[in-house]
């Protein structure tokens, strides 16, 4: 009975409206407004300084050594000092605050960013590109995260100014790790009570209440002795950048090869769609080189996926003997070109409102011990973590005693989320209406893991807009002026509607 109450909510979800919200205050539309017509320059001039910090986690520095990391935190407290706002210092979480209300709301953010191909970019990755594209704002962080943390700055300030009168008090978190560690703010908020209510910036609009399940599958495959065949032999194969982005980049190397074979090679890369591919030679060894397009991995529809790809132009031939022949195998057998696992056993599935399961290849790597290969997974509600991880090893293990049983897996299978208490819900979806004439917003899912999950009563809200490219994670990141300004209108009248 339980578990059908549960399901419940997702099941209404998508028919969920405001239409129950109270019409908005003229003291919230009223700020917004203000908010638009005294800090548009500011915010940008203010993203584009938290821009310039590489604040991208580094393995080899801890956190309270990290040159760049301390010197965000630095900017930040000043600008927080020079806004009016409280700030405070709990090392990877920074909170700032606006009132003295005995009850929250909080602004759930994060500083740290994901690592970055510089080499891809016009202009620095960390420094603001207004001019490339007119109307982006260009950059690492400018969606994710730091044009909420500059848009939620200037709200507060907005609030502050016009001496709006607030019965709970505001916080805006800043965390520093979400990208790479959740631990140091799981820890955090053991000895700090978060707030009673709260908004995570860091998804997209009207309001996600649902989030898929972050899944990890590791496949190795150990160096194989020289191969005894006569003919082309694939030697190499590796691809991507880091775990959580579709990998824009792969490659291939293949000794003996003949120019029938690129001819081959290149007339089925020619039948993809986003793809575009290189050949070179040098004597008889064959190097190609593909080119996708990066995107989150939590929406590998918005990217194209190189590895998979890739394995698939090589599928001209059977290729034999190393352990890049048998990860074409197991790539084209187990994964193909499609995005939902179809061909991986029977691990495909959908939920009416989280939508489908998702597969994508992120990392392939190769060195002298063999190949690794990351899978991306997100799962949705509707199976077990015990279900679902039985299936994957069925799968696998079938292809592993028919093509190389020394072939190992590891699997690391996320939950899913749902949030079923957010009494800020119809409120939300009314300032999203009201800003954007859509009157009949209801939440949604998203494939993507937030920090949402960690907070009472937490729904995301926002930056990016339903039924665009979110370029968070990508190698082209940015967010319009348009959107940034509208962004800073919506957040201001949401917070002055939460806190009132």
């Amino acid at each position: 009975m339980l578990k059908k109450l549960v399901l419940l909510p997702l099941l209404l979800a998508p028919w969920l409206g405001a239409a129950s919200a109270a019409p908005l205050s003229k003291t919230a539309t009223g700020t917004a407004a203000y908010a638009l017509a005294t800090y548009r320059g500011a915010l940008i001039d203010t993203l584009g300084q938290l821009v310039r910090y590489n604040t991208v986690a580094d393995p080899a520095v801890p956190f309270e050594q990290n040159p760049q990391q301390q010197a965000f935190k630095r900017y930040l407290r000043g600008e927080a000092q020079r806004l009016g706002l409280d700030y405070h210092d709990y090392g990877h979480v920074m909170v700032i605050g606006l009132g003295s209300g005995k009850e929250r709301v909080g602004i759930i953010t994060h500083g740290d960013v994901q690592p970055v191909d510089p080499s891809k970019w016009a202009r620095s990755p960390f420094d603001l590109d207004r001019t490339s594209e007119p109307g982006r704002l260009l950059g690492r962080g400018t969606e994710d995260d730091k044009g909420p943390i500059a848009t939620a700055l200037y709200a507060m300030k907005a609030i502050k100014d016009r001496q709006v009168h607030l019965s709970k008090r505001l916080e805006l978190y800043v965390y520093m790790a979400e990208e790479s560690d959740w631990a140091p703010l799981q820890a955090f908020l053991k000895d700090h009570p978060p707030p009673q209510m709260n908004i995570t910036l860091d998804s997209e609009y009207p309001a996600v209440t649902a989030e898929k399940g972050w899944g990890a599958l590791k496949i190795s495959m150990p160096a194989q002795p020289a191969p005894a065949v006569d003919g082309p032999v694939l030697q190499s194969f590796k691809g991507g950048f880091f775990g959580s982005q579709i990998p824009e980049d792969a490659s291939a190397v293949i000794a003996h090869a003949t120019p029938a074979l690129e001819a081959q090679i290149r007339a089925r890369g020619a039948a993809q769609s986003g793809m575009h591919y290189q050949f070179q030679w040098q004597d008889d060894a064959l190097t190609v080189t593909a080119r996708g397009l990066s995107a989150h991995s939590s929406k590998p529809e918005a990217g194209v996926n190189a590895i998979s790809m890739l394995a698939d132009a090589l599928q001209v031939r059977p290729w034999q003997g190393t352990a890049p022949a048998a990860m074409v195998s197991l790539l084209n057998e187990l994964v193909g070109t499609g995005l939902y696992g179809e061909r991986f056993g029977a691990i495909a599935y959908r939920d009416p409102f989280m939508g489908p399961m998702t597969v994508a290849p992120t990392v392939l790597k190769q060195d002298e011990a063999g190949l690794e290969l990351n899978i991306n997974l997100r799962r949705p509600r509707g199976k077990s973590k015990e279900e679902l991880e039985a299936q994957v090893r069925q799968a696998f293990d079938g292809w592993k005693a028919a093509h190389l049983p020394q072939a190992t897996l590891t699997a690391e299978i996320g939950d899913p989320w749902l949030q079923d208490s957010a009494p800020q819900l119809d409120t939300l979806l009314t300032v999203f209406g009201h800003y954007t004439g859509q009157r009949d917003a209801h939440p949604v899912a998203i494939g993507g893991s937030t920090n949402s999950r960690l907070f009472p009563h937490a729904v995301s809200f926002g930056p990016a807009m339903p039924h665009t490219v979110y370029t968070g994670h990508s190698e082209h990141e940015f967010i319009t002026e348009k959107q940034l300004l509208l962004n800073l209108q919506m957040y201001t009248t949401a917070m002055v509607e939460m806190a009132r």
